[in-house]
């Protein structure tokens, strides 16, 4: 009784809260380390050759392959694709064939959708690369993939560090072996950084957005982002806030806004805006530029205003979606203290069949 009373009781003020340096260093470089596993997988997809490599997922998976989809699009002429395994599911896609090939990540080994999603793909004849992060659950079996990587955490990572290596065989990216030299000796203190420096923010962001929302429960926050950041946009809001700490959310792309949510935004509307270093970076400044216009309650987090020690500049659009998680979980910690709500409990997630 007395653990659980002193997990709410804490000191006042922001302390990185539910922070632990070590495991987070740890986690990054050894999902980094992960490099010559990847590039043997893909040496071997690269050998036996493809017609399309599609990366799927459901709700925060889909969001990760929306976000590695989007990277390459402007930069490779490979073809890669992304789908909602539910869609596929249910509608398929011609131009997937045996000589496909599929790239997903899952946490629990076993979301219903993956499950059914690998058996459909392997009924087609293609060849499965899978990222688990659970051992011994159902999607680890050999009968479910062609290549496997367990290393929990750091999807988003493991996505981008495939990409990389695919778009180096295809001679798309130089820098490849500088870009990695860089990752492998600063990303992980580098965001450990963001953390620290975004925690004093988080804890003032945090205890503004549920004071607003204890006295306009109905009103929905609105997320904002594009490039690489609509994938954190969408999944932000829907996972995190939605999923883990129940709060009415709305995500839409930069280029979207302009076409619909614009017209009812007004003076109290709760907004944030992701704004990125990518390539779609002016579609959120476009907003930036609006929102003061007719709003007195938007929050823009812009990773651009994070030194990154060590990682250089022509770089930092391709991790700038790490960099914004960062920032976040240092809100998530301070949500979860103000709310009096632990972010592991689901009201119906997992917890009934429907």
């Amino acid at each position: 009784m007395n653990n659980k009373i002193s997990m709410w009781a804490e000191v006042e003020g922001p302390h990185l809260r539910s922070f632990d340096e070590d495991k987070i260093r740890d986690s990054i470089n050894g999902a980094l380390k992960l490099r010559s596993d990847i590039e043997k997988i893909v040496d071997t997809i690269w050998e036996d050759g493809f017609d399309g490599i599609y990366f799927m997922g459901i709700g925060g998976t889909y969001a990760s392959s929306m976000q590695v989809e989007v990277y390459m699009r402007g930069r490779s002429k490979l073809p890669v694709y992304v789908e909602n395994a539910a869609e596929f599911l249910t509608t398929g896609n011609k131009r997937f064939t045996e000589k496909s090939v599929l790239i997903y990540s899952s946490v629990s080994g076993n979301t219903k959708e993956m499950v059914e999603l690998v058996k459909k793909v392997k009924d087609i004849g293609a060849k499965v690369f899978a990222f688990i992060d659970t051992p011994n659950t159902v999607l680890t079996q050999p009968e479910n993939q062609d290549y496997l990587i367990m290393y929990p955490a750091n999807e988003q990572l493991k996505f981008y560090m495939v990409a990389n290596y695919l778009m180096y065989k295809n001679g798309e990216f130089e820098d490849y072996d500088e870009y990695n030299r860089q990752m492998e000796a600063s990303l992980a203190d580098a965001l450990i950084d963001v953390e620290k420096s975004a925690d004093e923010w988080a804890y003032n962001y945090a205890s503004e957005k549920v004071d607003f929302l204890n006295s306009h429960k109905d009103l929905p926050h609105y997320f904002i982002g594009s490039g690489n950041q609509y994938g954190a946009t969408y999944s932000y809001a829907m996972c995190y806030w939605e999923e883990q700490m129940w709060i009415r959310t709305k995500s839409i792309s930069c280029q979207e806004f302009f076409h619909g949510m614009q017209e009812i935004i007004v003076a109290d509307t709760p907004v944030t805006l992701f704004i990125g270093e990518d390539e779609q970076r002016p579609l959120a400044e476009r907003v930036a530029r609006f929102l003061p216009k007719v709003n007195a309650n938007y929050t823009i987090i812009d990773t651009k205003e994070y030194p990154l020690k060590g990682i250089s500049e022509k770089f930092r659009g391709s991790i700038s979606h790490l960099v914004m998680r960062a920032v976040n979980a240092r809100v998530d910690s301070y949500m979860e203290l103000f709310l009096r709500h632990p972010l592991s409990i689901r009201r119906y997630y997992r917890q009934f069949d429907y």
